[in-house]
């Protein structure tokens, strides 16, 4: 084996890309295998998320170069679905945040870092720790620094209470949230529910999206019920209608109760509409424009970076008022058009009125048929009175037409 780095910590490892020697991509690193004992604790593998969210186990003996930016496996890879075994430890799931003690002071430490490093042997053995003194959570700014294995005392012991999730939540910090998701799902739900409070309200709706609904509903029951709401609010209104309709009535109800009015008005509404429909599939916060705007004016507000590229495929041009229900709809204006204009344009001069929008009662299969003899992003959903409600996008489609526990990793276990 050769590789660029005579000595890894494995907390940087998480998102990096993996390859066959061909220059093929295999997936991206979720996690490191460490089989935990007294004397040469090792890293035995990686946890590879390769298509379809499968993740599969990569021995350490098919690694042959590890760097900052890529690693480059050789020979035939086995992609059954992983699962741990019970001498392992998944170290960014479950090792990362664990408290230790130094032995030399008898302080106590928390782990946010392993490193690792080749033996005679070719064997990768945890010979560092990179530590932090001070208590748990993000309030700690206690010193960081390295410290052999053996310095510590306790590392061994399948006890975390007093483990947080603090480390973990920055090694995760750059991931999409799709990818959060399929690393926390099949987690303990104590350990779910720690990283869950640690991720800001906005992150943590971004990830709940992406959750299988028994985890979301799991997660959402859980937390504190202000917190659940404040999340929620922080959700797409289709998706909060989602999860909340997978609630018991009770603690759907007081969420509603606790939410901003505005924002459960939305989602009330939604939730009267059939689960497949295009009211029941819509987001009630399309790019909705006045007459009087301009394409300058449009296309400063598909820009934003928190809109989908299906929503910021095309805007709604209505009356007043444009914020759902509208006033009357007009047309749709695809942002193609709108880099072909000139930015004083008024974009009621360029509404393309031939695309019919659909009505929110209109079935799973008519709004699936549309989208396909249309080659469309995005379809308008308006009122029998004309108004504009919402859109629907290919991916609510997409994601109404596969099966219940597609978010869910399948296949077979480890041999």
């Amino acid at each position: 084996m050769t590789t660029s780095a005579s000595r890894v910590f494995l907390a940087r490892l998480a998102g990096v890309r993996v390859f066959d020697p061909n220059g093929e991509q295999l997936g991206k690193v979720r996690d490191s295998i460490i089989v935990l004992r007294s004397s040469n604790p090792r890293l035995t593998g990686l946890v590879v998320e390769v298509q379809a969210r499968r993740r599969i186990f990569v021995p350490m003996s098919k690694v042959t170069s590890i760097d900052a930016n890529q690693i480059i496996v050789t020979g035939v890879v086995n992609l059954r679905r992983f699962a741990k075994r019970p001498n392992e430890t998944l170290l960014t799931a479950e090792l990362l945040d664990r408290t230790v003690d130094l032995l030399d002071t008898g302080e106590r430490v928390s782990v946010i870092d392993v490193g690792v490093e080749r033996d005679r042997a070719q064997d990768w053995i945890v010979t560092q720790l990179f530590i932090q003194k001070g208590s748990g959570g993000f309030r700690r700014r206690g010193e960081r620094f390295v410290v052999d294995w053996d310095e510590v005392h306790g590392l061994t012991l399948p006890n975390t209470a007093d483990q947080d999730a603090t480390s973990m939540v920055e090694s995760i910090d750059k991931l999409r949230p799709a990818d959060i998701a399929a690393l926390i799902q099949e987690l303990p739900i104590k350990r779910q529910m720690e990283i869950a409070r640690q991720l800001n309200d906005d992150r943590l709706a971004d990830v709940l999206e992406e959750l299988p609904e028994d985890d979301r509903v799991e997660i959402v029951q859980l937390l504190e019920v202000e917190r659940a709401a404040d999340v929620l609010e922080e959700m797409d209104p289709d998706d909060a209608a989602d999860l909340i309709s997978e609630l018991p009535p009770e603690r759907a109800a007081d969420l509603l109760q606790r939410m901003e009015p505005e924002e459960a008005e939305e989602i009330r509404r939604l939730l009267s509409y059939d689960d497949f429909s295009a009211g029941g599939m819509m987001t009630t916060e399309p790019v909705v424009m006045s007459t009087d705007e301009t394409v300058a004016d449009a296309l400063a507000r598909i820009r934003n970076p928190d809109l989908s590229p299906a929503l910021a495929s095309q805007v709604y041009v209505t009356r007043s008022p444009t914020e759902t229900p509208t006033g009357r709809y007009l047309g749709t204006c695809h942002f193609q058009r709108l880099l072909r204009e000139p930015p004083s344009t008024l974009v009621s001069a360029l509404v393309d009125t031939d695309l019919v929008p659909v009505r929110p009662e209109a079935p799973l299969s008519q709004v699936t048929r549309t989208f396909a003899a249309y080659n469309l992003a995005a379809l308008p959903v308006v009122d029998e009175h004309g108004h504009l409600l919402g859109a629907v996008t290919v991916d609510d489609v997409i994601d109404h037409m596969l099966p219940e526990d597609w978010r869910e990793n399948d296949g077979d276990e480890r041999g």
